[in-house]
């Protein structure tokens, strides 16, 4: 059988993972993958065709009645063994995460654990997906709703929590009986690919899921193939868009998890030292490269210079440097291109009126003259109408406002064309009451840093996406409905 990978003059080769085999690229093109740390190149992938998009679909529609006609208990007794081959080989993995996104080596060990939840959770639920069945209008007749799966679905993941974003959908997409082809992002594939090594020794059928890196050829092949049923994506507002009118052209069920800017509210009466502790955590984690992260904060006026003055105490602390290393708090960017951007953001901040409080530039000397760094930055002063507060920052980069009232808030916070995740500080009950009806954003943390369980339900508002995922709510979301009517007179 061929083998997943060769090693190369010290670099990694890897194949694709089609029908439970490696096989080669048609197109013989490649993905250098580098580290962000050091612009080494550390792996190759191959860039998909579209003949080899159509080869992992067509192996996906050929397994899925058998795997579909398995007791939805035995589906998930498959991915249970495979979550146990996934700690096995949770070191290496989380090893393989740092060095090709430059997330801190604790955080990719975090993420090798959610991972085998957001697994694990619709397996352990395969006995629970429900149907109804209600009384008709008509004599001797019962309406039964039967959930069924779609059939082949295709994933495509970003490249922050690539492994992670696999297994939150290939997990309740085969628990429901679909079958996936997960498309890796091209500048983190390395992980996702490992995973099709785990599949076939934890013994999942060939075609059940299959992995193809590549970038957007294969992408649009993957929605716009018949042969798929749902697409479920996590990424840009771009690349939503762009998918949405894909998926149009066969009307395929889609799924897009898009980008947010989160407001952080810390009120008059917060815990402010909690507030800070909790705001620190919510912005600066992975380097700030999550689409839920504290993008914007709103502080009123009564705790303003106490919390400006703890934020920047914690900030200050924070260790930049190697990801591997014990005690570094925040690693590289993922590339040139984002440190680039968010470098232009800040500088256009700083015309647009902003004050830099700390940071503002990249660091220099050392290890730091190759790679992607940036220093942990505040910008105060800022207001609604600077880019900076209403476009993603996806960084180490945080401006606030002053506020004066709960009011001025929740009006603030909703002027924004996202709507993913909110952070409130505030004991209030009343005021927690009306974030029910008047906050517009699909997940809120109360008194409490970033994070999501996995009973709970992920999802966005507004431009933030459509679908959501986690919780009962995700699974279903992987299952169509089927209407019967049974008369027995």
């Amino acid at each position: 059988m061929t083998q997943m990978k060769d090693h190369v003059n010290g670099i990694d080769r890897y194949r694709m993972y089609i029908g439970g085999q490696w096989v080669e690229s048609s197109s013989n093109e490649t993905i250098e993958v580098l580290n962000p740390t050091n612009e080494e190149v550390i792996a190759t992938v191959p860039e998909a065709s579209v003949e080899d998009g159509r080869r992992a679909l067509e192996a996906a529609r050929a397994a899925q009645p058998a795997w579909a006609a398995l007791p939805a208990v035995e589906r998930g007794e498959h991915l249970l063994r495979f979550t146990a081959k996934l700690r096995e080989h949770r070191t290496r993995l989380a090893r393989l995460l740092t060095l090709e996104q430059g997330k801190t080596y604790g955080l990719a060990l975090v993420e090798v654990d959610a991972t085998i939840d957001y697994i694990s959770f619709p397996a352990q639920c395969a006995r629970r997906m429900e149907g109804d069945i209600f009384p008709s209008d008509e004599p001797n007749e019962q309406i039964w709703i039967h959930r069924v799966p779609y059939g082949v679905t295709v994933a495509l993941t970003a490249w922050n929590f690539p492994v992670a974003l696999a297994g939150r959908k290939f997990g309740p997409s085969l628990t429901a009986g679909n079958t996936m082809v997960v498309k890796p992002p091209p500048l983190t594939p390395v992980a996702t690919m490992e995973l099709g090594q785990l599949a076939t020794a934890a013994g999942l059928p060939p075609g059940v899921l299959n992995i193809v890196p590549g970038g957007e050829t294969v992408g649009e092949e993957l929605v716009t193939n018949p042969i798929t049923r749902l697409v479920t994506m996590t990424g840009s507002v771009r690349t939503g868009r762009h998918l949405y009118h894909l998926a149009a052209h066969n009307i395929t069920a889609i799924r897009l998890e898009l980008g947010g800017k989160a407001p952080l509210i810390v009120m008059e009466d917060a815990d402010v030292d909690k507030a800070v502790e909790c705001a620190l955590i919510s912005r600066y984690v992975n380097c700030g490269q999550v689409c839920t992260c504290n993008e914007r904060m709103y502080v009123h006026e009564a705790v303003y210079d106490q919390f400006l003055e703890g934020f920047l105490a914690g900030s200050k602390k924070l260790k930049i440097g190697d990801p591997l290393q014990d005690g570094t708090d925040i690693g590289p960017k993922v590339s040139r291109e984002e440190v680039d951007k968010l470098d232009a953001m800040v500088q256009q901040a700083v015309a647009d009126g902003c004050q830099v409080a700390m940071g503002g530039k990249r660091p220099t000397g050392g290890m730091f003259d190759r790679g992607f760094w940036y220093e942990p930055t505040v910008l105060s002063d800022a207001t609604n109408k600077m880019a900076i507060m209403r476009e993603e920052i996806f960084g180490p980069v945080v401006p606030l406002a002053k506020i004066k009232s709960f009011e001025e808030a929740l009006q603030l916070a909703n002027d924004s064309d996202y709507g993913l995740a909110a952070y409130v500080f505030t004991h209030d009950m009343r005021r927690i009451q009306r974030l029910v009806q008047e906050l517009d954003f699909g997940e809120v943390y109360v008194n409490r840093p970033i994070g999501e369980q996995r009973q709970g339900f992920h999802n966005g508002f507004k431009l933030s996406g459509t679908g959501g995922e986690d919780g009962k709510y995700g699974l279903e979301n992987y299952l169509q409905k089927k209407t019967f009517y049974v008369n027995f007179g």
